[in-house]
């Protein structure tokens, strides 16, 4: 309540003020607009009447008082004989008359010369009204258009924000999980604005600048807001794009006005999203030396690390393309630090999984470790839809609570997409694709080098897929053995081997399995240098220039000959494979009609399933729980 009425007079003052200002604009338009009627209409009303019926009023006597002028002739004639008692006035346009002198004379008129040239009207007229209507006019459109942020009206001016303290969704560290090296080297940033002198004694500079590097969705953003909560310090925020607009100069301006607010407000924070759509490479766009773009790039390197100090104002930018960067802002002295946050490891998943599941009903058994170990490369944006979208499966359901099966089911849709159970397909369609998925899990649960098979459905998912066999890792990994590629491949190749051992025709379905081994070849072959004929070597070099297109193209380093020799090697591979998951498939035939028969009947079938029909829960089971206790005790022992 003390709070509510601290804040209530300044509002309300605010209000009066701005009706205030409404009050005093409306009745000086009034005014004008009553001064420049009276102008135009002091005179008293006149009628028109033509030179002809002037001149024979005046020759009947009539005319009783006229001005002349040389465009206009005024008076008043007497009209006692009209039925009227008062002299009227006239009105009337002069003709080249040198008589009109001597006849006023003869009858005894009392006439005059006008001066025609009322300053006060014509200024009213051309001048104060006309430039009053445009300065009101201009006041209303500018307050309406410049409170929109239209440039037009706002030149120069820095779209940066201010981070308020009361802001009710404060983000604190306790809200980021999964980084915590990154926290460490943010958290020294915020000591080093609250505590300078604990640095300074010992001689240490606060870096000028921070830039946060990882994948979409791995929480840079959410770090930067972390560190507005933490900071207690002024914290300004403002987006790459909002530097740059199609007025020359503007993205420019906007860096000196930027830096011009943070100085008022140092010791503060500047956060800068998505840095590369400002900071690209110079001298590689369209424009050269003098784009706009590069020009607003310039400006920021001269206020970082120019000649003028900005003591105490740490720029802190978010990117997830690095690699287009500029050199020289990437150097120390401008951003002295580069934090890279990468997608979380088993442990970090488990704890952004707590994070998000913070406001969500889950079961007290729910296993939010099991989830953390099928979640193998996902993002932290990743694992807050897996949440997210089990509490929406919960609610639709009427649980009271988020149960494992909502957590795993939204796992498959994150993944592989939502189900379709709409799409109905013939009994002969459906039996090819129960073979085809068959065949990979077979494969699969062969082959020593794969990731073992977690589910196996023909529903449709996602927009293409009219089933999927889902393979998930026991633990994570930062390298691929040679053994691992090639066992992949024929687990790829599987599907359609399968279909053409039952059914000796082929279909579409392998489709993206083609493109998948095709790819993963290559890779083989060009990239990691595991090729016996070729030798520890790579082919092809992505350009450094990633503009206009060309990082969609290789640089060729190798003659036409080798060219062969890669394409021969490649299809030598992929032939090999697909001759290994035949030979697999012909060996155990009758375990294939059993897991497609089974699919054909269920639809879906689990990990336990399949390893109780293939004859392997056994030994799995004995495998499992080694790894099982392997992963237990790396987490207490991290």
């Amino acid at each position: 309540m003390k709070k509510t009425d601290k804040k209530s007079p300044g509002k309300l003052s605010k209000n009066l003020k701005s009706k205030k200002t409404g009050f005093s604009i409306g009745y000086l338009l009034l005014f004008l607009v009553v001064l420049y009627i009276i102008q135009m209409f002091m005179s008293p009303k006149a009628g028109e009447i033509s030179y002809s019926q002037f001149r024979t009023y005046l020759s009947e006597g009539k005319i009783i008082d006229c001005s002349v002028g040389e465009k206009i002739i005024r008076g008043h004639y007497d009209s006692t004989s009209s039925g009227k008692n008062k002299p009227v006035a006239f009105v009337t346009v002069p003709v080249q008359d040198l008589e009109l002198v001597n006849e006023l004379e003869a009858k005894n008129v009392e006439f005059k010369g006008e001066v025609e040239n009322n300053f006060l009207r014509n200024m009213l007229m051309w001048w104060i009204f006309p430039f009053a209507i445009i300065g009101i006019a201009w006041f209303f459109i500018s307050k309406k258009i410049g409170g929109m942020g239209n440039p037009f009206m706002s030149f120069g001016k820095a779209k940066i924000k201010l981070y308020s303290e009361e802001d009710a969704q404060k983000t604190t560290f306790a809200d980021v999980a999964g980084c915590d090296e990154a926290k460490e080297e943010l958290q020294e940033i915020i000591a080093f604005l609250k505590y300078p002198q604990k640095f300074q004694k010992l001689g240490g500079k606060i870096p000028k600048g921070v830039l946060l590097v990882g994948p979409p969705g791995t929480g840079k953003t959410l770090l930067a807001r972390a560190v507005a909560g933490e900071s207690g310090v002024p914290f300004f925020s403002i987006i790459g794009s909002d530097f740059v607009e199609m007025f020359v100069g503007m993205g420019a301006a906007r860096v000196r006005d930027m830096f011009e607010q943070a100085k008022k407000k140092a010791p503060c924070i500047v956060f800068i999203d998505e840095l590369d759509s400002v900071g690209r490479q110079r001298g590689a766009g369209v424009g050269g030396g003098h784009d706009e773009r590069e020009q607003t790039l310039n400006q920021l390197l001269a206020e970082m690390d120019g000649f003028s100090s900005n003591s105490g104002v740490i720029i802190i930018a978010a990117t997830n393309r690095p690699d287009v960067l500029d050199t020289a802002l990437l150097r120390p002295g401008r951003f002295d630090r580069h934090i890279t946050i990468d997608r979380p490891d088993l442990v970090g998943r488990e704890a952004i999984l707590k994070v998000h599941a913070k406001g969500v009903k889950v079961e007290p058994n729910g296993n939010l470790n099991t989830i953390a170990k099928r979640t193998p490369g996902f993002s932290g944006a990743d694992l807050a839809n897996v949440i997210n979208e089990a509490a929406l499966l919960a609610a639709r359901r009427d649980k009271k609570f988020v149960e494992m099966e909502e957590l795993e089911e939204s796992l498959e849709r994150v993944i592989a997409g939502p189900e379709r159970k709409s799409r109905v397909i013939s009994d002969a369609e459906k039996s090819i694709v129960a073979y085809h998925e068959s065949g990979h899990t077979l494969v699969a649960a062969m082959l020593p080098n794969t990731d073992p098979v977690h589910k196996v459905s023909i529903i449709a998912r996602g927009a293409a897929a009219l089933g999927y066999t889902l393979q998930l890792p026991t633990e994570d990994k930062y390298l691929t053995k040679e053994s691992e590629i090639l066992d992949t491949l024929c687990v790829l190749l599987a599907g359609r081997a399968a279909e053409e051992i039952v059914f000796n025709e082929l279909s579409t379905g392998a489709q993206n399995d083609l493109e998948r081994i095709t790819k993963l070849a290559r890779n083989y072959v060009c990239k990691f240098g595991m090729s016996k004929t070729l030798g520890p070597q790579t082919f092809g070099r992505q350009q450094e220039n990633v503009f206009l297109g060309h990082d969609l193209v290789q640089e060729k380093e190798f003659s036409e000959k080798t060219a062969i020799e890669i394409d021969s090697e490649v299809s030598r591979i992929i032939k090999e494979s697909y001759a290994k998951a035949k030979s697999l498939i012909e060996e155990n035939r009758d375990k294939l009609d059993l897991l497609a028969k089974k699919l054909e009947e269920v639809e879906v079938l689990e990990a336990d399933q399949i390893l109780e029909l293939l004859n392997l829960k056994e030994e799995e089971n004995e495998k499992s729980k080694k790894e099982n206790l392997v992963a237990e005790k790396e987490i207490r022992q991290s």
